[in-house]
């Protein structure tokens, strides 16, 4: 028995080594068992259910994009122009009903579409946790976990996953370049400016390293270079900025919805998860209640939402010691997973757990800039999601990060002993 499962280890270890070896090789695995993975599951949905319909905001808005050039009316009634989603996907959206038309065969592209993206996502962990300094193996581990994770993403998380990676692999190389051209902070800012537009919610990790770069970096022309990376998000965000001013009178960053979020989270009887509150509270929203939406109309989008965000805070004031319980419990959702479904909160709960593990066992070794790389994605890009009422794709962009450091873990109990405490070579010092 200890020798098959010797022979069962070994023969792990080299198949990983070697699959590990080419990121190109890790990637076209990955990819093809996550895209599979999910194509098989869309083969068994119904083509009549995959026609286009204005039941859901994103395709609302491109249904709307598509028959009268406007990005608007995303709720129950027509309310008119709208920023409630950041504009990429509903843009893409619209960009394949007009090659395809309402069909069901446009319902398998768009799908088809984030079952790549998802599965691009997973596929770049090998490359991901070679540059992190986790390595390549632990990468590969932890993208064969996440290609089997049938979560759709249908809001563009697992582009916002890749575009996070990209982004914080552009600030490692960027800090470690001793001579930093000018035209390169430029592009990486109009390049995180660009992202935005699928995913709003990776400012507060834009800004946690930005602000690491301050203190990190060393040099008279810091400042200035820091300032050319902002020039760029600023330029990148100018135009979809322009047009939310010219629809609504009003400055704001993407997106226009934050009051309404934040009063579906914290109100009497609200819940900590979003499927919970679905069946408690559907009243709230203006996207399931005609009152709501009505209410929206005669308001206007950014008086709606603003007296939203004033009511919000009205009821925190009132009641801290309930909204502190919720957003406590929406932490333990966010690292422990949806508690009303024990299968999936035990899987969230044993990757968390891992990559406790993991980043513990690999954090000494690492450079600051490494960790912080690691670690400022964990920290801040859930902030805003403890806020709001919990839904399990919220997490998706950083579950990468995650696999990788639980891939670390696991790659640590089957690696070759040799390569814990390798010996020094004799005649190289």
């Amino acid at each position: 028995m200890k020798r098959i499962v010797r022979f069962a280890i070994g023969t792990l270890q080299v198949s990983l080594n070697w699959l590990a070896h080419s990121p190109w090789v890790s990637f076209v695995l990955i990819f093809g068992l996550s895209f599979a993975f999910h194509v098989q599951t869309l083969m068994e949905i119904p083509s009549k259910y995959l026609i286009p319909n204005p039941d859901w905001e994103l395709n609302a808005i491109a249904i709307s994009l598509l028959k009268t050039g406007q990005f608007a009316n995303p709720y129950m009634v027509q309310t008119g122009p709208t920023a409630h989603l950041p504009p990429a996907y509903p843009a893409l959206f619209a960009l394949i009903y007009r090659l395809f038309g309402l069909t069901s065969q446009a319902g398998y592209v768009s799908l088809g579409f984030i079952a790549a993206t998802n599965a691009a996502m997973y596929a770049m962990l090998p490359w991901l946790a070679g540059k992190l300094g986790a390595g390549k193996q632990a990468g590969l581990l932890g993208g064969i976990a996440g290609a089997f994770m049938l979560e759709w993403s249908l809001h563009g998380e697992g582009l916002t996953g890749i575009l996070l990676g990209l982004i914080l692999v552009a600030f490692l190389k960027r800090w470690n370049d001793s001579r930093k051209p000018s035209i390169k902070s430029l592009f990486l800012g109009l390049g995180i400016g660009a992202a935005f537009h699928v995913q709003p919610a990776l400012l507060p990790v834009v800004i946690g390293c930005i602000i690491f770069e301050i203190w990190w970096q060393r040099g008279q022309r810091k400042f200035f270079l820091t300032s050319l990376l902002g020039l760029g998000i600023v330029l990148a965000c100018i135009p979809w900025g322009w047009r939310n001013y010219i629809a609504f009178n009003e400055i704001f960053f993407i997106r226009s919805n934050l009051g309404l979020e934040l009063r579906m989270g914290n109100h009497e009887g609200a819940a900590a998860a979003m499927e919970i509150m679905d069946i408690t509270q559907p009243g709230l929203h203006p996207r399931s209640h005609l009152q709501e939406a009505l209410k929206l109309k005669e308001m206007g989008e950014v008086n709606y939402m603003r007296q939203a965000l004033n009511e919000t805070m009205i009821w925190i004031r009132e009641n801290p010691g309930e909204f502190l319980k919720l957003t406590f419990l929406r932490f333990l959702h966010w690292w422990f997973g949806p508690l009303h479904k024990p299968t999936i909160a035990a899987y969230v709960t044993l990757l968390t757990i891992l990559a406790i593990l993991g980043i513990r066992r690999i954090f000494t070794t690492l450079s600051p800039p490494k960790r912080t790389v690691i670690l400022v994605p964990l920290l801040t890009f859930p902030l805003i999601y403890y806020l709001v009422p919990y839904m399990i794709r919220y997490r998706v962009p950083i579950d990468g990060i995650l696999l990788i450091l639980a891939g670390v873990e696991v790659w640590h109990w089957v690696k070759p002993k040799a390569l814990e405490n390798p010996q020094p070579i004799i005649g190289v010092t």
